[in-house]
């Protein structure tokens, strides 16, 4: 498998994973997705707001624009939140189907939202965005059971175990 492809179905599990978290979180309420329950962000809703614009802000990054703050999207309720990861995750497929594997190993230069520039390989920025995802799912499945809920296994052995559906 080449390195092009290893990143492509990292993110196929990526897709996979965020699309089972957000199946777990649609029992919730409004008021539970909206509750403060601690974490960095404070509820199931802002932290699947800062999840979504985080990918957002990297895809930007990846096609030469320095966003300098995250989307003011309408994420009030899942359905509106959901729709607009549907559009973040086409456009980021789009961009994986192109990448090459020496894309990977050139450098892009960005600036953070504070305005520091900062200049990283493609690859280590193209995983960094997977992990993020990865940490943020962790704390909406602890939420999950604060509020009472049913979590799932976002694990990628998990995914491989289903077929790598997606990949």
């Amino acid at each position: 498998m080449s390195p092009a492809d290893e990143i492509r179905e990292l993110y196929a599990y990526n897709r996979w994973a965020n699309a089972r978290m957000l199946d777990a979180v649609a029992p919730l309420s409004h008021v539970e997705y909206a509750r403060d329950v601690g974490g960095s962000f404070g509820s199931v809703r802002d932290t699947l707001a800062h999840m979504l614009g985080a990918e957002w802000v990297w895809l930007s990054r990846w096609q030469g624009s320095s966003p300098m703050g995250f989307p003011k999207w309408d994420t009030s309720s899942l359905a509106l939140l959901r729709e607009r990861w549907r559009q973040v995750e086409a456009d980021q497929t789009a961009y994986m189907k192109r990448l090459r594997d020496e894309d990977l190993v050139g450098t892009v230069t960005y600036r953070n939202t504070a305005g520091t520039e900062f200049s990283n390989e493609l690859r280590h920025l193209l995983r960094h965005v997977a992990n993020h995802a990865t940490y943020h799912r962790g704390q909406v499945t602890s939420m999950l059971r604060a509020l009472g809920h049913e979590p799932v296994a976002t694990d990628m052995i998990v995914w491989h175990r289903e077929g790598a559906p997606g990949a």
